[in-house]
């Protein structure tokens, strides 16, 4: 599906999508406990039904309603299939991965479009050091055969990679039947993920004892408890919309926790940076533009915000930049290079090296064609673009954001924007 969109001022209230990244750990958790948990404000985005999907496949019951789900869980990992599909999703196979061999079963992993790309390097040298033995074709990571369990011991990990990858572990590793501890071998990136993870954990009834994000000791024979959880604002999707109202938009920004633990909420401090004016007000957000000025942006802990705010700094007169950016390369697509080329196609300046992006801002941008290049995060950021629009801007791929925010496009004209469709 293709959408154009004609320029024209966004204003009014819009509720923010639960947080996917709190989604999947209260679904997971839920599933691995002895009972049942009630999960609530919950979005059914793509990514969310891979891991619904996944925690069926190891045994769970789950039982959607309208935006809650009740999970009866299993308390561990009770193979129901041998079969785990993660559709597109980065977070369900680098979750599921080690949960599921918790179970000594072979099981098969398998995905979609760009994951079969995204390295799980990581866990391959978990296999390797234990033993455990495992199969992918040459040229792509998925489909992943396994063989074997995963054990308990020690796992030296680099934190300058996915913290996907450690919490999958965080996760498996407490229904062992001994001891571990993830050592943690660089600099730890993406913080305020782990910090999800322990808290989530915490919720579940699982302790887990971490050293300065240095090393995480985990005690084995822990045992999941039934935890009812409702799913705050997701601060990844709240970017949007911040960039929108510093553009111009009039956006308020309802289901937001001013207490999240979620690392995206430093979009607040970015969209300072930018020099706008965050105001709370309850759960109520929004954001004016007070002082514009360009900004260097650190995306090392929030590779998420990415797109949104390279929109922001292209658009925002003087200088900026986005650094420690690199693993934008390894998303749904190349967020660096992709982003880089369709905003540029729309009159910005914006250059790239190998983990960086920089901007000469500029005060208006043309319209015309640009790709989703079928990723969620780079069609909302283009939509938020042409805000700024001298022109009719067209969105092809535009279907790509059921992946996380299902409802965007329509929400997007609750706000005033006037969009035609194209299939």
């Amino acid at each position: 599906m293709n959408v154009t969109i004609k320029p024209n001022k966004l204003h009014g209230e819009v509720t923010i999508p639960p947080s996917k990244s709190l989604s999947h750990r209260a679904i997971i958790g839920a599933a691995l406990a002895e009972g049942t948990s009630t999960i609530s404000n919950v979005m059914f985005s793509k990514d969310i039904l891979a891991t619904i999907d996944a925690v069926r496949a190891i045994g769970a019951t789950v039982n959607v309603f309208d935006d809650t789900i009740e999970v009866i869980g299993t308390g561990g990992v009770r193979r129901a299939i041998d079969v785990i599909d993660a559709n597109e999703s980065g977070s369900t196979i680098r979750f599921m991965i080690p949960i599921a061999l918790v179970s000594k079963e072979p099981i098969k992993f398998i995905g979609r479009n760009n994951l079969v790309k995204r390295p799980l390097d990581i866990f391959y040298e978990i296999f390797d050091e234990q033993g455990i033995s495992y199969h992918h074709e040459k040229d792509s990571y998925l489909p992943l055969e396994v063989s074997g369990g995963i054990k308990p011991g020690i796992f030296n990990i680099r934190g300058d990679i996915s913290s996907q990858f450690i919490t999958g572990l965080l996760y498996a590793l407490p229904l062992l039947d001994k001891d571990s501890k993830i050592v943690i071998t660089t600099e730890m990136e993406s913080k305020g993920y782990i910090d999800l993870t322990l808290d989530m954990l915490s919720n579940f009834g699982i302790e887990i004892i971490n050293n300065d994000y240095k090393e995480f000791v985990i005690k084995g024979n822990q045992q999941y408890k039934p935890f009812d959880y409702v799913i705050e604002g997701d601060y990844s999707q709240s970017a949007f919309f911040l960039v929108a109202d510093m553009l111009g938009a009039d956006i308020t920004l309802k289901a937001m926790s001013k207490e999240s633990y979620q690392g995206d909420k430093k979009i607040l401090d970015d969209i300072t940076s930018f020099g706008g004016e965050i105001s709370f007000v309850g759960d109520k957000l929004n954001c004016k533009l007070k002082d514009p000025k360009g900004a260097i942006i650190d995306l090392g802990q929030s590779p998420d915000l990415g797109p949104a705010l390279a929109v922001l700094a292209g658009l925002t007169l003087g200088e900026s930049k986005l650094i420690n950016a690199e693993r934008l390369r390894i998303k749904e697509c190349d967020r660096i290079t992709c982003v880089k080329e369709e905003l540029n196609k729309l009159g910005m300046n914006v250059s790239e090296t190998k983990d960086s992006m920089s901007f000469v801002g500029v005060k208006k941008i043309h319209g015309g064609v640009v790709s989703s290049h079928n990723d969620h995060r780079v069609a909302m950021a283009l939509a938020m673009a042409s805000l700024k629009c001298d022109e009719e801007i067209t969105i092809t791929g535009a279907e790509c954001v059921s992946k996380s925010y299902p409802t965007f496009w329509n929400v997007y004209e609750s706000l005033g924007g006037i969009i035609s469709y194209e299939k």
